[in-house]
């Protein structure tokens, strides 16, 4: 088993840094309640150094050709998967998720986007454009220093999908995590830098929001990337539009599910569960309002409360364990809340809503039925194990409720009628959507939402766009003429 205690809190131009100046943050693990490590705020100093050597080291690496760019992001993948056991052991003490699930999706999803990126890297090309006589050509151009924020619920995963597109057009990466899951992030750093990453591109700073601020508001950066929550996203946003930066945004979500009645069971309730109980609910892109026609609903919540009272809870280290606890104590009472909530407005709480064992965070899988579209746990955002079924009858009222959300990430859809698929997915209000899946985000599909979910894509090619710019160049072929 992996020892979770990093080398130092910090990974600066290439090497581990510690500065005990800076705030102590205890990494504390979800399963047990136990301290496991120790990190510390990153102090000024710190960010300076990371700053200074990001912006010293970027325009070297964008004198690389793109083919050796990406031989260091391809190597990186592959040790990243030759060490998949101990980074998904890591990944689980971060962040409480059962072994099961980390082994096969989160450093591995890392590896595929640094292989993907890879890949892509020497193929960054421009255009060239015949204009009669004259001509013009564009180069595609890195932004220039690139500061990543990640949220608690996916480190290594997320500190890739920032990382590779941002270091395959030439940036250099300032990555800060959430302080709730510290730890992840330095094992990437390492792993790239053992792959052959020149010192200073990718860097890694522990902190608070203070920390963010510090690095979000920098006159060196060129781009700021957040995997958060929508008001800390604005927040974010507005600083950076302070300074005209790029910006991606990856924000949460209220995201619907809809289930039409010709929709296989077994497959609707697989869809559900995915939608609301993997990661124990702590996935931005949950379809958490479940809407069930009323032809299935009888079925739907029968067969939904049998499989999820077999979710098994326990050891996360345990490969038997397919549900883990909650991030934090904070987040498990946050989410209490929630529940509690749906109890007095009137919601049936068909399953769960209460802990489980006497250590850790953990919340069984909650169910709730005949929820209506104004209660609370229907309008915010949870990020917990609690899953609202809705009930519906008509295709163009379902779509109305579905789209009556200030958010916009993800949207699902179960019916057998390929055609009403297609015309639900088009109707509904969402960047990231599925038919007769759910949350599956492989690094060749561009991943984001519409409205306040935020505004950028991560993953396949269209990320790109986000971490490079265009340079025009026309070329005049004759004499320059002039009016005067």
């Amino acid at each position: 088993m992996i020892d979770p205690k990093p080398s130092a809190s910090h990974f600066i131009n290439g090497a581990y840094m510690e500065d005990t100046g800076g705030a102590p943050i205890e990494v504390i693990y979800a399963a047990t309640g136990e301290k496991i490590a120790q990190v510390h705020s990153a102090t000024p100093a710190v960010v300076e150094a990371a700053l200074t050597s990001a912006r010293a080291a970027q325009p070297a690496w964008a004198a690389m050709t793109g083919t050796e760019r990406g031989r260091i992001l391809r190597r990186a993948a592959d040790i990243m998967r030759d060490r998949n056991r101990e980074l998904s052991e890591l990944e689980t003490y971060d962040t409480g998720k059962p072994l099961q699930e980390t082994l096969v999706a989160d450093a591995t999803s890392a590896a595929d986007a640094l292989e993907y990126f890879g890949g892509l890297a020497g193929s960054l090309t421009g255009e060239h454009i015949p204009l009669g006589g004259d001509f013009a050509y564009t180069v595609r151009q890195p932004l220039g220093v690139c500061v990543g924020i990640g949220a608690w619920n996916y480190p290594t995963q997320i500190s890739c999908w920032k990382g590779a597109p941002a270091l395959a057009c030439g940036n250099a990466m300032v990555f800060k995590p959430s302080e709730t899951t510290p730890l992840c992030a330095l094992k990437v750093a390492e792993i790239l830098h053992e792959a052959g990453l020149p010192a200073g591109l990718y860097n890694v700073v522990q902190g608070y929001g203070d920390v963010g601020a510090a690095l979000v508001g920098d006159p060196r950066v060129d781009k700021v990337s957040l995997t958060g929550s929508a008001p800390t996203g604005k927040k974010v946003y507005a600083a950076a539009a302070a300074g005209m930066k790029h910006v991606t945004m990856e924000l949460g979500g209220k995201s619907p599910l809809v289930i039409f009645d010709d929709a296989d069971v077994d497959n609707a309730v697989s869809g559900a569960i995915l939608a609301n109980f993997y990661s124990s609910g702590q996935v931005c892109s949950n379809g958490t309002r479940v809407f069930v026609q009323s032809g299935i609903k009888g079925a739907f919540l029968a067969r939904l409360k049998e499989r999820t009272e077999a979710a098994v809870l326990g050891d996360p280290m345990n490969e038997a364990t397919n549900f883990g606890p909650m991030v934090t104590e904070a987040q498990l009472q946050i989410v209490e809340g929630f529940i509690a909530k749906g109890i007095e407005e009137g919601a049936t709480l068909l399953t769960g809503g209460t802990r489980a064992g006497s250590l850790g965070w953990f919340l069984r899988p909650t169910v709730f039925a005949d929820v209506t579209d104004g209660m609370t746990i229907a309008r915010e955002e949870i990020f917990g194990p609690v899953m609202s079924v809705l009930d519906f009858e008509d295709e163009a009222d379902v779509v109305a409720r579905a789209n009556d959300t200030e958010l916009g990430l993800s949207a699902g859809v179960f019916t057998n009628d390929l055609t009403r698929a297609h015309r639900v997915i088009g109707a509904l209000d969402a960047g990231s959507c599925w038919i007769n899946t759910y949350n599956l985000a492989p690094v060749e599909v561009p991943f984001g939402g519409v409205k306040g979910s935020g505004v950028g894509r991560e993953n396949a090619k269209v990320a790109i766009e986000h971490y490079s710019q265009v340079k025009s160049v026309y070329v005049g072929m004759s004499a320059v003429e002039a009016p005067f």
